[in-house]
Protein backbone atom coordinates (compact mmCIF):
# COMPACT_ATOMS: atom_id res chain seq x y z
CA UNK A 1 0.00 0.00 0.00
CA UNK A 2 1.32 3.40 -0.99
CA UNK A 3 2.25 5.96 1.66
CA UNK A 4 0.17 8.58 -0.18
CA UNK A 5 -2.87 6.33 -0.02
CA UNK A 6 -2.41 5.82 3.71
CA UNK A 7 -2.02 9.57 4.29
CA UNK A 8 -5.13 10.29 2.21
CA UNK A 9 -7.10 7.69 4.16
CA UNK A 10 -5.96 9.10 7.51
CA UNK A 11 -6.78 12.60 6.28
CA UNK A 12 -10.29 11.56 5.26
CA UNK A 13 -10.79 9.77 8.58
CA UNK A 14 -9.65 12.86 10.46
CA UNK A 15 -11.96 15.09 8.41
CA UNK A 16 -14.91 12.81 9.15
CA UNK A 17 -14.14 12.67 12.88
CA UNK A 18 -13.71 16.45 13.02
CA UNK A 19 -17.03 16.93 11.27
CA UNK A 20 -18.75 14.69 13.82
CA UNK A 21 -17.26 16.69 16.69
CA UNK A 22 -18.39 19.94 15.07
CA UNK A 23 -21.88 18.47 14.66
CA UNK A 24 -21.91 17.44 18.32
CA UNK A 25 -20.88 20.98 19.31
CA UNK A 26 -23.65 22.49 17.19
CA UNK A 27 -26.23 20.15 18.68
CA UNK A 28 -24.98 21.03 22.16
CA UNK A 29 -25.38 24.73 21.47
CA UNK A 30 -28.97 24.17 20.43
CA UNK A 31 -30.00 21.56 22.97
CA UNK A 32 -28.20 22.38 26.24
CA UNK A 33 -30.35 24.21 28.80
CA UNK A 34 -28.12 26.94 30.25
CA UNK A 35 -25.32 29.26 29.21
CA UNK A 36 -22.54 27.37 30.98
CA UNK A 37 -23.44 24.09 29.32
CA UNK A 38 -23.61 25.83 25.96
CA UNK A 39 -20.24 27.43 26.63
CA UNK A 40 -18.77 23.98 27.18
CA UNK A 41 -20.26 22.77 23.90
CA UNK A 42 -18.93 25.81 22.07
CA UNK A 43 -15.37 25.44 23.31
CA UNK A 44 -14.40 21.82 23.90
CA UNK A 45 -15.81 19.72 21.04
CA UNK A 46 -15.87 22.60 18.55
CA UNK A 47 -12.16 23.29 19.02
CA UNK A 48 -11.26 19.60 18.93
CA UNK A 49 -13.38 19.15 15.81
CA UNK A 50 -11.65 22.04 14.12
CA UNK A 51 -8.25 20.64 15.06
CA UNK A 52 -9.19 17.29 13.52
CA UNK A 53 -10.43 18.97 10.35
CA UNK A 54 -7.21 20.97 10.03
CA UNK A 55 -5.18 17.81 10.64
CA UNK A 56 -7.16 16.09 7.90
CA UNK A 57 -6.45 18.96 5.50
CA UNK A 58 -2.75 18.86 6.38
CA UNK A 59 -2.56 15.09 5.87
CA UNK A 60 -4.38 15.31 2.56
CA UNK A 61 -2.55 18.27 1.01
CA UNK A 62 0.95 17.68 2.47
CA UNK A 63 2.29 21.10 1.42
CA UNK A 64 4.71 23.00 3.68
CA UNK A 65 2.98 26.36 3.11
CA UNK A 66 -0.44 24.93 3.92
CA UNK A 67 0.85 23.15 7.02
CA UNK A 68 2.47 26.38 8.23
CA UNK A 69 -0.80 28.28 7.81
CA UNK A 70 -2.78 25.49 9.49
CA UNK A 71 -0.35 25.44 12.41
CA UNK A 72 -0.91 29.18 12.86
CA UNK A 73 -4.70 28.62 12.77
CA UNK A 74 -4.42 25.85 15.39
CA UNK A 75 -2.31 28.02 17.68
CA UNK A 76 -4.73 30.94 17.41
CA UNK A 77 -7.73 28.70 18.11
CA UNK A 78 -6.09 27.03 21.10
CA UNK A 79 -5.11 30.42 22.53
CA UNK A 80 -8.44 32.20 22.01
CA UNK A 81 -11.05 29.51 22.75
CA UNK A 82 -10.37 29.35 26.53
CA UNK A 83 -10.48 33.15 26.78
CA UNK A 84 -13.80 33.39 24.95
CA UNK A 85 -15.25 30.56 27.05
CA UNK A 86 -14.11 32.32 30.21
CA UNK A 87 -15.71 35.59 29.14
CA UNK A 88 -18.99 33.85 28.28
CA UNK A 89 -19.00 32.19 31.71
CA UNK A 90 -18.32 35.47 33.52
CA UNK A 91 -21.05 37.24 31.54
CA UNK A 92 -23.53 34.44 32.25
CA UNK A 93 -22.68 34.65 35.95
CA UNK A 94 -22.96 38.43 36.15
CA UNK A 95 -26.30 38.52 34.32
CA UNK A 96 -27.79 35.64 36.31
CA UNK A 97 -28.11 33.30 33.32
CA UNK A 98 -26.77 30.25 35.14
CA UNK A 99 -28.10 27.83 37.72
CA UNK A 100 -26.41 28.64 41.03
CA UNK A 101 -28.01 25.60 42.71
CA UNK A 102 -25.68 23.30 40.76
CA UNK A 103 -22.53 25.19 41.75
CA UNK A 104 -20.39 23.62 44.44
CA UNK A 105 -18.12 26.64 44.82
CA UNK A 106 -18.88 30.14 43.56
CA UNK A 107 -15.62 32.04 43.74
CA UNK A 108 -16.77 34.73 41.33
CA UNK A 109 -19.61 35.74 43.67
CA UNK A 110 -17.10 35.99 46.50
CA UNK A 111 -14.85 38.20 44.35
CA UNK A 112 -17.77 40.41 43.34
CA UNK A 113 -18.85 40.78 46.97
CA UNK A 114 -15.33 41.82 48.00
CA UNK A 115 -15.19 44.36 45.13
CA UNK A 116 -18.26 46.19 46.41
CA UNK A 117 -16.94 46.42 49.99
Amino acid sequence: MSADLVMDFLGALSLAAGSLFALAAALGLVRFPDALSRMHAATKPAVFGMLLVLLGVALTLRDAKVITLLTFAVLMQVMTAPVSGHLVARTAHRTGQWDSADAVVDELAEDQASDTD
